[in-house]
C-alpha cells in the first residue's frame, strides 16, 4: 500500500476548490485524481481537517477478544493446546478465525506458544 500524499498538496487542492476552481480543474492543476480531490474536499467540509486517516492496523481483534476468556480457559485446562486446535474448536462453534488472529490474541494476553519448559542453564558452557 502506498503512503498518503502530503498534507501540503491536500491543502493546496482544498484551497483551490474553495477559491472557485471546480474539483476537476483543481485535480488537473495539481496532477491528482479527480476522486482524490473530491474526497479531500468532502473530508475538509465534514471534519475541518485535511489529515489522512490511519492506514492499516488490526480491525478484527474485537471479534477474537469476545472469546478470550473461553480460549484462555481451554489453555489453562490443556497446556499443550495448539493454535490450530483452538481454531478448530472455535470453528465447531461457528466462529471462524485465522491462526494468526488467535496468536495475536494470546500475545496480547501474554501467553506463550512454547510447549517445552525452559532448559536449565548449562554449567559447562559460557553464556
Amino acid at each position: 500500500m502506498t503512503a498518503p500524499l502530503s498534507n501540503d498538496l491536500r491543502l493546496r487542492v482544498v484551497k483551490a476548490i474553495e477559491g472557485g476552481l471546480s474539483r476537476r480543474a483543481a485535480a488537473a492543476k495539481f496532477a491528482v485524481s479527480i476522486a482524490s480531490a473530491v474526497r479531500w474536499y468532502q473530508r475538509f467540509k465534514r471534519t475541518g481537517s485535511i489529515e489522512p486517516d490511519a492506514i492499516g492496523g488490526d480491525h478484527h481483534s474485537h471479534r477474537a477478544e469476545a472469546h478470550a476468556a473461553r480460549i484462555l480457559e481451554w489453555i489453562d485446562e490443556q497446556r499443550d493446546l495448539t493454535l490450530v486446535e483452538i481454531r478448530d474448536r472455535l470453528a465447531e462453534e461457528g466462529h471462524v478465525f485465522a491462526t494468526a488472529t488467535i496468536w495475536r490474541l494470546l500475545d496480547r494476553h501474554n501467553y506463550t506458544v512454547k510447549k517445552r519448559l525452559p532448559m536449565p542453564v548449562s554449567r559447562s558452557a559460557t553464556m
